[in-house]
């Protein structure tokens, strides 16, 4: 029995969150309808109350056999999408790749804390680089590093961080467009990786649609997905 998606959505330039499964069902070609909530709006908290039961997005509305149900959370709408469509590889194949694949995503998911707080999405947008202390330094530096890493080792057999485009690539494209909006110096490979995810079909149109939106409607507040 197939199912019915729709994917509800912050802001498209400023919902890193929301950015994360909406990249990883394009690439994966999987169908779904879309409902985008203005954030940084007084009226934001009512209308994402309407669908998320954590009061956050992205939110996934599944429609199977007559019946709703709601999955939220980016990390587990991306595991569910991932077991629902085994015939689709969200995960890297290998299974020593797909292993670290788990861990590097687990890790965006639940850190990197002063990136968010210092250099949140703004996707339109060109700053200056921040003042980078210590703790902000660290977290670039890893950054960094997992990407060099996973690349040397495996991005020949496809370009991305384990060949193939899967969900640790998904996880870190806002975290490129972040290096790309604040103007963060890149090694070589890093570099090039970072253009590859700009580059890509869905990135473009995602950016589209976020330059669309700032044009049609001014933003106030604060997002309620601070990653």
């Amino acid at each position: 029995m197939s199912a019915n998606y729709t994917l509800v959505l912050g802001t498209k330039n400023f919902s890193s969150w929301s950015l994360r499964p909406w990249l990883a069902m394009k690439m994966a070609g999987i169908q779904f309808e879309e409902t985008v909530i203005r954030l940084r709006n007084p009226e934001t908290k009512k209308h994402i109350a309407k669908h998320s039961p954590s009061g956050k997005v992205p939110v996934l509305h599944i429609e199977e056999g007559g019946k709703r149900r709601t999955m939220w959370d980016t990390l587990a709408i991306c595991e569910y999408l991932a077991e629902r469509h085994a015939d689709i590889a969200f995960w890297p194949k290998d299974f020593l790749r797909r292993e670290e694949a788990r861990c590097i995503v687990a890790e965006m998911h639940s850190g990197f804390e002063n990136l968010r707080r210092t250099m949140p999405m703004d996707l339109a947008a060109h700053h200056p680089a921040p003042e980078i202390d210590e703790a902000l330094g660290t977290e670039i530096d890893r950054i960094k590093f997992i990407w060099i890493s996973a690349l040397e080792r495996f991005g020949q057999d496809g370009g991305f961080l384990f060949g193939e485009f899967s969900l640790a690539d998904s996880f870190y494209a806002p975290v490129v467009t972040r290096f790309e909006t604040y103007s963060i110096e890149l090694p070589a490979i890093a570099r090039e990786y970072a253009q590859r995810i700009l580059s890509l079909t869905p990135m473009r149109d995602w950016k589209a649609a976020a330059i669309k939106e700032l044009s049609e409607s001014a933003t106030v507040s604060e997002p309620e997905d601070s990653d």
